[in-house]
């Protein structure tokens, strides 16, 4: 009788194998199972093998950021969401540490490249709609916005992730992220405000839902 593979048994080896890689200890099948109640066969089952069980742990790091962007609600105010984005980066890196550091390690394939270009494609709608309401100059390159306010994210939440810098410093994103966009041709008061409603980044920090986009005129 073939055995119903356990969604719960894959998320465990993913996340002991990203566990171990970011502690910088050695990996192997007999390692990585141990504790786990799994047998070495089960990353056979799984993944077809260490090489599979590495591209799936990545994935799931870039599968779990999608999600979790595609989860921030809409409002009327672009830049709220573009920081509101920028939070649920961080946010997700602080929630997903191990996970978080495998994304970037470019020896693992990608499975499903289409998680990873979906965190861009969320900035770069979100930098189209402040184009369109005036918010930010028609020549501003969504890509180069988009990858501009990545680097920010990711800079920062590296430093507090790996120790330098604390917790608190987080908060620094807000001022890094309204003097991007006030380079992008909004209005400095306006801008403030609107980055403050969507600068949460830390997921234990309780905000208020944001407003849904007033339905589209007929």
């Amino acid at each position: 009788m073939v055995r119903t593979k356990d969604p719960a048994v894959r998320t465990l080896l993913i996340e002991r194998a990203a566990q171990m890689l970011r502690a910088r200890e050695p990996v192997t099948l007999r390692s990585l199972v141990a504790g786990t109640g799994a047998s070495t066969m089960a990353v056979y089952t799984y993944f077809g093998g260490m090489d599979g069980l590495w591209q799936a742990t990545r994935q799931e790091g870039f599968t779990r950021l999608a999600a979790k962007l595609e989860a921030v609600p809409l409002s009327a105010d672009p830049v709220r969401d573009l920081a509101a984005l920028g939070a649920a980066y961080l946010s997700n890196a602080l929630t997903n540490p191990d996970l978080y550091r495998v994304m970037f390690d470019a020896g693992f394939e990608l499975v499903n490249p289409a998680a990873a270009d979906a965190t861009l494609h969320s900035l770069q709608h979100a930098i189209g709609r402040a184009k369109e309401v005036g918010r930010f100059r028609s020549d501003v390159d969504a890509l180069v916005l988009a990858t501009q306010s990545w680097a920010v994210g990711h800079g920062l939440v590296s430093l507090v992730a790996t120790g330098p810098l604390p917790r608190q410093a987080l908060d620094y994103g807000a001022s890094m992220l309204t003097a991007l966009f006030i380079g992008c041709g909004d209005n400095p008061d306006t801008c403030r405000r609107s980055v403050e409603l969507g600068w949460h980044p830390d997921p234990h920090h309780e905000t208020t839902p944001a407003r849904q986009p007033p339905p589209a005129s007929t």
